[in-house]
């Protein structure tokens, strides 16, 4: 399979998962601003999901430039990590249904882990099949130092949702802005190479 057809699909996906999310923010029945009000927990959730949907899309972006040929290991790895997030919506809308309580700030981590454990499980298939340049190499192990962190703080944000659900929140907000800018190294490795 060509790796633009592994993106052109991911993107495709990604794209409806947005779709879904905004669907799912409903028009208030008044005009006045104050019609709006019980609506800011949903359009908060809304902003952090599409925040880590587009923080998932363009490091997907990058990784995929350093691949040489794409395998049936990596087709399977993408399409896990494709079901995890398509798993966001649902979490993003009982979170901002119910203003950050416990339950659903704690799935919410737990589709956050699953969907980080799956983006390192294709990142590991990509580095088997990736071009062999030692820079590529330093920015794959940058990456997996990142992949470790965001574990462990996804993690810790499960039982911590049920002690104070906004220490989880503001967790998710940390990791998002860790992966905010997808690392440049890959980048320069692969001009480095032409």
């Amino acid at each position: 399979m060509n790796k633009n057809r592994l993106e052109a699909f991911s993107d495709g996906v990604l794209a409806i998962i947005i779709t879904i999310m905004v669907l799912e923010i409903k028009i208030p029945h008044g005009s006045d601003w104050l019609a709006l009000k019980p609506l800011i927990p949903i359009f908060i959730s809304y902003g952090l999901s599409f925040a880590y949907i587009g923080i998932y899309w363009g490091n997907h972006h990058h990784m995929l430039q350093s691949v040489r040929q794409v395998t049936s290991k990596m087709i399977l790895a993408n399409l896990n990590l494709l079901f995890w997030l398509s798993m966001v919506p649902f979490a993003t809308g009982w979170m901002g249904e119910n203003e950050f309580k416990s339950n659903p700030m704690a799935l919410y981590g737990i589709i956050l882990f699953l969907s980080g454990a799956s983006y390192s499980i294709l990142q590991k298939s990509v580095e088997r099949n990736a071009h062999e340049i030692e820079s590529l190499k330093l920015a794959y192990k940058f990456m997996n130092q990142k992949g470790k962190i965001s574990t462990i703080a996804y993690l810790a944000s499960i039982p911590l949702a049920y002690l104070e659900p906004y220490i989880s929140f503001s967790i998710y907000i940390i990791v998002a802005i860790m992966w905010l800018v997808p690392d440049k190294n890959i980048e320069k490795a692969l001009k480095a190479k032409d």
